[in-house]
């Protein structure tokens, strides 16, 4: 076919720009070329394709790992980390095909002060098949064990982190049902441990965004020609009812305290989310993302252990702002989220003297990472992240006597490399240093893969 040869030069001017610096503007007039080329083989294609759909099936495409809002492209996926929002595929997979894909992580963790408590663990270990139910529509299920070990006398989990069936209208629209990720953040997305630095999970995406968050219900998603990509949904939200005011997993994330992860979950109050992310100028990632419902789910004074204490009109609102750049060998990313809970000041009333329901919580971080060395299929990137957030950052007015101090915020500096080998094998070794807990310091390493 004569697209070949072009997508081979397409191949190896990528390589070869992956191996070579350039300038700025040689950068910009070699991928303004390419582009050029990959809309005449785009064209080509379709010729093809419409003169070949009677006599033989479609092209098959591997699946890339279903945390992602549709399929990645294999080349973008060894280049860098995973990011959110990916678009849709022009070429379909092979009806009746059903892949499978996953991912896992080994940690080993060893604080600086007491060293009792080293361990290591089987942090999880991420099964899932995909199954193309026709050209357009496929089936995506993905399933999570934690710890090693999950039953009532271990604290393991087992659980199901997606189960949906997308179909997509075009190449440039798809729509989605079932439990799914929300688009919110980089890593609730994208949380295979090949696609971040460090051997544990940022703060920020697991307190504040309480990554892997799911949701059940219905999205749209797409991507415009001018790189914008955009997801819309009516899902299931929190539950204001699950809180535990004896329990420190409320300070611990105020939302991983009240989310419901599809398991009956109550849906009289259903939440909205929009996302978006622009990616027009090459090697640039800029987004942002809102999430807000209701979450007392018409509960009554009744169903309260004291009368009168409820919430009625409580909503959970959680938005963020984010931003990638990768200029050459760098890797640079900042990311904002901010969340709160509405009239809760009765509601609190109850928990008096025990772990309250916050107004408002916030955290940030920023993050740089440099190719330092390359060699055949290794890659190494030293990194670090300077973070800030706070579960707690207010709470609603209480009575005299009652009230309750605000935290303080929490700083937390992550030193650290990852060695790649290859595109789905990671070893990492980083230092955390924590400025209000310093028992919190410690060395950690680990290892992760993906297929």
């Amino acid at each position: 076919m004569k697209s070949t040869p072009i997508c081979l030069a397409i191949a190896a001017a990528l390589a070869t720009g992956s191996a070579h610096a350039a300038t700025d503007a040689e950068l910009m007039a070699r991928l303004e070329r390419l582009a050029a080329e990959l809309e005449a083989v785009k064209a080509e294609l379709k010729t093809v394709k419409a003169q070949t759909a009677t006599s033989q099936p479609a092209t098959a495409v591997a699946p890339a790992p279903a945390s992602a809002s549709a399929a990645t492209l294999p080349t973008a996926a060894a280049a860098a980390p995973a990011q959110a929002y990916q678009a849709p595929l022009a070429v379909s997979g092979s009806t009746g095909q059903t892949s499978f894909f996953g991912y896992g992580e080994v940690n080993y963790n060893r604080p600086f002060r007491d060293q009792s408590n080293t361990q290591m663990d089987v942090r999880r270990a991420v099964l899932g098949v995909t199954h193309q139910a026709s050209e357009r529509t496929r089936i995506v299920a993905e399933f999570e064990f934690e710890h090693a070990i999950a039953s009532s006398s271990d604290q393991g989990e087992a659980e199901v982190e997606q189960l949906y069936v997308e179909h997509r209208l075009n190449d440039n629209i798809g729509l989605k049902g079932g439990l799914f990720l929300i688009p919110l953040g980089f890593m609730n997305l994208s949380h295979e441990p090949t696609s971040y630095y460090g051997v544990e999970r940022n703060f920020v995406e697991t307190a504040i965004i309480p990554t892997t968050w799911r949701e059940v219900g219905l999205s749209a998603f797409g991507v415009s020609d001018a790189g914008l990509r955009w997801d819309v949904g009516l899902t299931s939200g929190f539950d204001l009812n699950k809180w535990d005011g004896t329990s420190t997993e409320g300070k611990e994330s105020p939302l991983g305290a009240l989310h419901q992860e599809g398991q009956l979950a109550k849906a009289n109050n259903l939440s909205a989310y929009g996302a978006i992310s622009w990616r027009g100028t090459p090697g640039l990632d800029v987004g942002a993302s809102v999430f807000s419902g209701k979450v007392s789910h018409k509960n009554t004074a009744a169903d309260t252990t004291k009368a009168g204490l409820y919430a009625p009109d409580a909503r959970v609102t959680l938005w963020d702002a984010h931003t990638r750049w990768t200029p050459g060998k760098w890797d640079l990313s900042a990311l904002y989220a901010r969340g709160t809970i509405t009239d809760t000041d009765q509601f609190n009333l109850q928990f008096a003297g025990g772990t309250l329901v916050p107004k408002s919580f916030y955290g940030w971080y920023t993050q740089a990472a440099y190719k330092l060395w390359e060699g055949g299929e290794y890659r190494l990137s030293p990194f670090v992240r300077y973070e800030v957030f706070n579960t707690a950052a207010g709470y609603a007015a209480m009575p005299a006597g009652l009230e309750t101090d605000s935290q303080r915020d929490e700083k937390v500096v992550t030193a650290g490399a990852n060695l790649r080998v290859g595109d789905n094998v990671v070893l990492k070794a980083d230092v955390q240093r924590f400025q209000l807990d310093r028992t919190r310091d410690r060395l950690n390493i680990g290892i992760g893969y993906q297929f």
